[in-house]
């Protein structure tokens, strides 16, 4: 016969109750069971890509940064983030901003490569930031998205000593080789580069 176990007291069953209170990312690495996973940007959430959709890295020792790659997603925000975790894609980026209220979230921690240029050079030298939209709808790219990018963008240029101008902040289509056409002609980037500064 199996011995009875004694009852947990009060003071575990309120421990208890106070832990299963806790957001699952609140909890530390040990007890959420996952090793926990600091943002480079203090105001993004981390929304890991696939370790498939990326290569490890550690740069700038391994490869200087010198530029910030600007994207439109041509998916919904939502959407942006399933295709960076699913391995089967190969495509990442470092950052995605939503549209409706500038939310960020990171994908790909800033020293490793993310995929996102389709030119490895300029993959190793830069950081991607997707933003939610269509590059033939104008009112995708709000306020919102406009200024959050911009205080990113913004952080990421202190952060490596990259400057604050349109050689350094550039489009996916200016890179070499690219068959893409974003952010497209509705992005408006004198205002953007003036958000970037004055952030």
């Amino acid at each position: 016969m199996e011995r009875a176990r004694p009852l947990p007291s009060r003071r575990r069953l309120l421990q208890g109750a106070a832990l299963a209170a806790v957001p699952y990312t609140l909890l530390p690495a040990t007890r959420a069971g996952a090793r926990a996973q600091a943002v480079d940007y203090p105001l993004a959430e981390w929304q890991p890509a696939s370790i498939a959709n990326y290569t490890a890295s550690n740069r700038p020792t391994s490869y200087p940064l010198d530029r910030v790659i600007i994207h439109v997603t041509q998916e919904t925000y939502l959407d942006a983030l399933d295709i960076f975790r699913n391995p089967a894609k190969q495509v990442s980026a470092h950052y995605v901003v939503r549209s409706a209220d500038g939310h960020v979230a990171q994908c790909v921690r800033e020293h490793d490569v993310a995929w996102h240029a389709g030119n490895w050079e300029y993959n190793t030298r830069s950081i991607g930031i997707e933003h939610e939209g269509w590059v033939d709808r104008p009112a995708s790219f709000t306020n919102a998205l406009y200024e959050a990018s911009a205080r990113l963008t913004a952080a990421v240029c202190t952060a490596y000593g990259i400057p604050k101008d349109r050689a350094h902040i550039i489009g996916h289509h200016e890179v070499p080789g690219s068959d893409h056409t974003d952010p497209g002609p509705n992005w408006d980037w004198t205002r953007y580069i003036r958000l970037v500064n004055f952030a």
